[in-house]
């Protein structure tokens, strides 16, 4: 029988909103085993369900060859968009979006979230609950968990892996991606623990063969990382040909009011009032759209930039926007050119991250700011021009 979540959730999710490390990473797994269960413990779960949860976990090596290679984080936006976006996943979103009605109307009555959200990430995480992985959960947070390159993010959720186990939610053979998320649109533990819903009332949540527990718990996760009921996300936009282009990015909010006096316009329809962002993931050449505040709250899913505005388009696209116009961007760098842009602008003193080829957050403010001092269209999308120029 499962045990009834009482003091549990809470006791889980309290250490979970903690950065303490507790237990060493690194070392011998069974002492590792055996700090994380007097951990548990004294936080107040069960130590039988500590025992019973933790008893035979390993370190799974795939786990940490994922972690260490995500590449195709390095793919621009117009490859990666192209990649994931396929004419079958677009009609099979519309095709589900009035199957599932019901839920879809629930989640935006309830929660502020429209369906073409939940539909792109349900499309990208598990491609509509077909895949959604067969690493032993387990095993994965337990490696994270060990490793010690982010042990203050995985060790809670192995406590929240524990109090999910406890009440009877989550075997020890769940499975799930590399990196502890379960279910169709893959959620760590802690948040199945405080956001998870039971969507269909049959006592449980069940990420994993319930749609309406899965799209419901997304948006409960969603509202929580501050979703806004009713209001845009995304619009794409033509820009002119000159303008001051180191407002570009979403360090910038100005209303869209002040954009369209810029020569920002809708390419489709008409603009939302508010503040927004313009956001040019390939330079003022290629592809440019305005985000909204709902926009930023996508990062709280998944971190990648390339990957947050292919689901914010997707989800513009499930809900009738056209194809945007992929433009004529400037070529980008391979992936050595990006690492040795990396580099240079870390000697310069930008503060760019790991050295990854990667075009992140860092990297993108990093070369706007290089941009500008050199006085290149300051556009925030690296270049062999810029690459040379340093």
């Amino acid at each position: 029988m499962p045990r009834p979540l009482t003091c549990l959730a809470a006791l889980a999710l309290a250490l979970a909103s903690t950065t303490a490390v507790a237990a060493p990473c690194g070392g011998p797994l069974p002492d590792f085993i055996a700090a994380m269960t007097a951990e548990a413990v004294a936080q107040g779960l069960p130590e039988d369900a500590a025992q019973s949860y933790l008893s035979g976990a390993r370190i799974d090596e795939k786990v940490l060859k994922a972690d260490r290679s995500q590449g195709v984080f390095r793919m621009n936006f117009i490859d990666f968009s192209r990649r994931l976006i396929s004419q079958n996943r677009l009609d099979s979103g519309r095709s589900l979006a009035k199957r599932h009605a019901e839920t879809f109307d629930r989640a935006a009555n309830e929660y502020g979230v429209p369906p073409g959200i939940l539909l792109a990430f349900w499309a990208f995480e598990t491609d509509y609950g077909q895949v959604q992985g067969d690493f032993n959960t387990r095993n994965a947070l337990i490696t994270l968990a060990h490793d010690c390159r982010r042990p203050e993010l995985f060790q809670p959720q192995v406590l929240s892996a524990i109090a999910l186990h406890a009440r009877g939610d989550f075997p020890t053979d769940t499975t799930g991606a590399w990196a502890g998320e379960i279910g169709m649109v893959q959620m760590l533990p802690a948040d199945i623990l405080e956001r998870g819903v039971d969507g269909d009332g049959d006592g449980h949540v069940t990420l994993k063969t319930s749609a309406a527990d899965a799209l419901l718990s997304g948006a409960k996760l969603l509202q929580h990382h501050g979703w806004q009921a009713n209001q845009p996300w995304l619009a794409e936009v033509t820009v002119p040909e000159v303008m001051d282009w180191s407002l570009s990015g979403l360090d910038t909010a100005l209303p869209v009011a002040e954009w369209q006096a810029l020569g920002v316009s809708a390419r489709d329809g008409t603009l939302s009032d508010g503040m927004a962002s313009l956001v040019l993931p390939q330079g003022r050449g290629g592809p440019a759209f305005l985000a909204y505040p709902n926009f930023s709250t996508l990062f709280d899913w998944n971190q990648s930039f390339t990957y947050v505005l292919t689901a914010a388009y997707f989800a513009t696209r499930l809900e009738g926007a056209p194809s945007y116009d992929a433009g004529t961007p400037d070529p980008g760098l391979d992936g050595d050119q990006m690492k040795q842009l990396q580099e240079r602008l870390a000697a310069l003193g930008h503060d760019v991250g790991k050295i990854d080829g990667i075009l992140g957050a860092g990297t993108r403010s990093a070369v706007q700011k290089e941009q500008v001092r050199l006085g290149l269209p300051a556009d925030a999308w690296p270049t062999v021009e810029l690459l040379n120029a340093l």
